[in-house]
């Protein structure tokens, strides 16, 4: 099964965005919220290759980007071979 994982904060309308996105097309996903776990905002940036904003979305532990990224890919028709889909 695929691993989605996403870096969250409380007051992020992206990361609403992107939540909505992932429960619309009813994708499962685990949900890292920094705000309840700061020390965890080093790993979201290590992963991420440095970037510091939210949300960070990784598939598989591969680094997606953020909403814009995620939109884009379904946009693309990209997502749902990502995510093991046909």
């Amino acid at each position: 099964m695929t691993q989605v994982e996403i870096y969250t904060t409380r007051n992020c309308p992206y990361c609403n965005m992107a939540k909505s996105l992932l429960g619309k097309k009813e994708i499962s996903y685990q949900e890292i919220a920094l705000d309840s776990d700061p020390d965890r905002m080093t790993e979201a940036v290590e992963r991420s290759g440095g970037r510091r904003t939210v949300p960070q979305i990784f598939i598989d532990n591969q680094h997606v980007g953020g909403y814009d990224e995620l939109n884009a890919l379904e946009k693309a028709g990209e997502l749902d071979p990502m995510i093991g889909r046909q």
